[in-house]
């Protein structure tokens, strides 16, 4: 069985990839430079796709930071450090929508029949296309959207990790064998991967580790 897997280079989507080789899926990983504030991601997603066994990993382009309207893709916002209500400036418009897609069309292209995506709802910075509802909405839209649907074999968006703590996570991702050193999660880390430590990221992510009582591996500034 195929599966395209999205892989951003984060804890939460390197456990994704782990649940699906653990399901005997065949993973396709699929990465986007979309223009975030650093590409030390993208090189964490390319470590742990050859760590974890996918079939092939791939990076694509779009170009984001264009659009702007994200302290991910527009270097004038600065990234905050504290915590603020309400869904915060590091919100990307529309950036599951457009990784989805992507995904979607090239599942249908390798006659995948499942996608994986590591959004979570519960340890979040509250991005409306983390929830639920968003992937049962995507699920639908895959199925009218694709020939794929129309013949009656729809794609299927599963989001594993939805409903888990990030200290769920990180102790599902050790049981698998993901190495979360090899993870970057920082919203603005430097050019080496070290982590700022001080963003919604480190903090959700630093808080799981002491949760689960595993010792953090990230390397901070």
């Amino acid at each position: 069985m195929r599966a395209v897997v999205l892989l951003s280079g984060g804890l939460d989507s390197a456990t994704t990839l782990a649940l699906a080789r653990e399901q005997g899926f065949a993973c396709h990983a699929l990465s986007c430079s979309y223009g975030q504030r650093h590409g030390a991601e993208l090189a964490a997603a390319a470590r742990v796709a050859r760590h974890l066994g996918a079939v092939e990993h791939r990076t694509m382009k779009v170009d984001l930071a264009g659009i702007g309207g994200s302290a991910l893709t527009d270097p004038a916002l600065a990234v905050p450090e504290q915590e603020s209500a309400g869904i915060p400036i590091t919100y990307v418009p529309a950036r599951n929508t457009m990784l989805l897609s992507l995904a979607l069309a090239w599942a249908e292209v390798l006659e995948a029949r499942d996608i994986f995506i590591g959004v979570n709802a519960v340890d979040y910075s509250g991005y409306p296309d983390c929830r639920p509802e968003f992937i049962a909405a995507f699920d639908k839209l895959a199925a009218l959207a694709t020939r794929a649907g129309v013949e009656g074999q729809p794609l299927r968006i599963h989001a594993p990790l939805i409903q888990m703590s990030k200290a769920g996570i990180i102790a599902r991702g050790a049981e698998l064998g993901v190495d979360f050193a090899m993870t970057v999660s920082c919203y603005q880390a430097d050019e080496a991967g070290r982590a700022c430590g001080r963003c919604d990221s480190c903090r959700l992510r630093r808080a799981g580790f002491a949760t689960v009582r595993i010792a953090d591996p990230t390397r901070y500034q």
